[in-house]
């Protein structure tokens, strides 16, 4: 798996369970909803993802959209 689709499936499960708190636990956690959704827009404008970041530190190879 490259890191291009290891962030695609991290920012997926963290909205999926961004959904799943807010139903359950709190409307609060839609918040959560929104931190993911306004990284995503600034990673798509600056190239730069914290996530991506991280994944590549544990040793995922290059993708195309994160170098």
């Amino acid at each position: 798996m490259t890191l291009d689709r290891s962030v695609l499936l991290f920012a997926g499960v963290m909205v999926l369970l961004s959904v799943i708190l807010t139903t359950y636990v709190s409307p609060h956690f839609v918040w959560f909803s929104v931190f993911i959704g306004a990284n995503l827009i600034q990673s798509s404008l600056t190239g730069y993802c914290p996530a991506a970041w991280a994944f590549k530190a544990l040793g995922i190879p290059k993708g195309y959209a994160f170098k």
